[in-house]
């Protein structure tokens, strides 16, 4: 989900912009663009998935003219890529929302902070926990990462933007529908989640060294 119309604050939105600002400065500081360069198959793969998640928003339904559900993918896209491409992705693609039309250039911060910054912060903790507490198992990295991360990663960022329209939303209209939003909530989850695992599943079977957050030694051969 994300934001079309503001419906928030100005003091919100500076404040939003300059979270999503000061984190992307922390990614790009890690230079992740090195990877693309070195690997050539690794950049064709990131700016067609990039492409793919940018067409897939286009699939969505909007009740009110200030909010848009849609599928999010910025699970898939961390645990592929890991966090710092993935959020540049996620950036792209919010501009691109944008450029077309779609959101308002005021928004970016907000969008960037609920769609990118808060699922990528939700998975990369998920993926941490497997990684170093839970046993090394193939499933396991499937189910905790894929379908059970995606759906708290998807419950985080739709948390995050309820409780933005709630504490700085300006129109008491908008703050009583996030407020019936949250009950929702939990009904939107499961169909990020099946997604997100179902690709998941597909890149672990036949391409697993694609999967960035995926150690095939591990959780393949040593088995």
């Amino acid at each position: 989900m994300s934001f079309a119309q503001s419906v928030l604050a100005p003091w919100a939105l500076l404040l939003t912009s300059l979270l999503s600002l000061v984190v992307m400065t922390w990614v790009l500081w890690r230079r992740p663009w090195q990877a693309l360069v070195e690997d050539t198959a690794l950049q064709h793969r990131w700016l067609g998935a990039t492409l793919a998640v940018a067409l897939m928003w286009q699939l969505r339904a909007q009740a009110v003219d200030w909010l848009t559900l849609h599928l999010v993918f910025t699970v898939l896209m961390t645990l592929v890529f890991k966090v710092p491409l993935a959020l540049i992705s996620n950036v792209l693609i919010n501009v691109t929302m944008v450029v077309i039309g779609r959101n308002e250039w005021m928004l970016l911060g907000a969008n960037v902070l609920v769609t990118g910054i808060v699922p990528a912060a939700v998975i990369g903790t998920v993926w941490r926990l497997v990684d170093r507490r839970l046993p090394d198992n193939l499933m396991v990295f499937l189910f905790a990462c894929g379908f059970f991360g995606a759906a708290l990663a998807t419950l985080g960022g739709g948390l995050a933007a309820v409780l933005l329209i709630i504490v700085a939303g300006t129109d008491p209209e908008a703050i009583y529908l996030a407020q019936e939003y949250a009950r929702f909530l939990p009904l939107l989850m499961p169909s990020e989640a099946f997604i997100t695992g179902m690709l998941l599943s597909i890149l672990l079977v036949y391409h697993p060294n694609w999967v960035a957050t995926f150690n095939d030694h591990r959780y393949i051969d040593l088995q």
